[in-house]
């Protein structure tokens, strides 16, 4: 035991922290976002719950990937159509493209009902049951969780080092969680730029598991989305919507001082 508190070690950990945090923003904003579905009263008990659960889901992911590794990446079934999609597919690959394809429709969805305007004719949506909308994001969280296992296994293989970031980066997404959501909820105009966020997220996770199935369309092989393109594409989204704001603000102010 005394072994787990080696320099090597706590360096490891320090690093798998930053790890969970880097790649857990795009999970705290599916989260914070997914939670609103659930009754206005249960929202804040969703997040935890959601986070709680799939806390432990991912530590129990962690020990059969660290154990069955090789059973997630054996082949499950193949789809060989010459020049239109060929691809070998896995349990990983199968779990991760279902992730993003969800997301996808998810984000696209919501997009949608915005463009549409429902809000204005109804002073409610329909809440989703509590237990509906936490089996979404433990779902999804394990979905998530398959990039940064894989990348810790990288750093090291110490069980109690990997569960113990998993653990801290679950308490960070406690901490933050209703922080992110109260904030979603008050600067409305950020949850549309939350939701091509979601949408990216959506077409990297398919993207990435197009490129674990070796998946070809049309005879081009599916290339995974880097980590450094998604932040790069999340930048200008986030930059985009900022100088938009302010330009909109300045338009509106120019128009009332022309009326007046």
């Amino acid at each position: 035991m005394a072994d787990l508190f080696t320099l090597a070690n706590l360096v490891d950990l320090l690093l798998l922290v930053m790890l969970q945090a880097v790649l857990g923003f795009d999970n705290l904003l599916y989260i914070s976002l997914e939670s609103q579905r659930a009754p206005a009263d249960k929202q804040k008990a969703v997040r935890f719950w959601g986070i709680v659960l799939a806390v432990v889901f991912r530590i129990v992911l962690l020990f059969l990937l660290l154990n069955l590794i090789d059973a997630f990446q054996e082949q499950l079934f193949a789809i060989q159509w010459t020049g239109v999609i060929e691809a070998d597919f896995n349990l990983h690959a199968v779990i991760v493209l279902f992730g993003g394809v969800f997301i996808l429709y998810t984000a696209m969805k919501e997009i949608l009902h915005m463009m549409t305007l429902e809000e204005m004719h109804q002073q409610e949506r329909k809440a989703k049951p509590m237990g509906f909308v936490i089996f979404w994001i433990v779902a999804m969280n394990v979905v998530f969780s398959f990039d940064s296992i894989l990348s810790a296994m990288a750093i090291t293989k110490v069980f109690a080092i990997m569960a113990t970031a998993i653990m801290i980066g679950g308490i960070l997404m406690v901490v933050l969680a209703d922080t992110v959501s109260d904030f979603l909820q008050k600067n409305r105009m950020y949850e549309v730029l939350g939701l091509f966020i979601l949408f990216l997220v959506g077409v990297m996770l398919i993207s990435e598991g197009g490129h674990l199935a070796h998946m070809k369309l049309f005879g081009n092989e599916v290339i995974q989305m880097s980590k450094t393109t998604f932040y790069f594409v999340l930048f200008v989204l986030v930059i985009s919507d900022i100088v938009q704001s302010r330009y909109q603000r300045k338009l509106s102010m120019a128009k009332k001082a022309a009326q007046s």
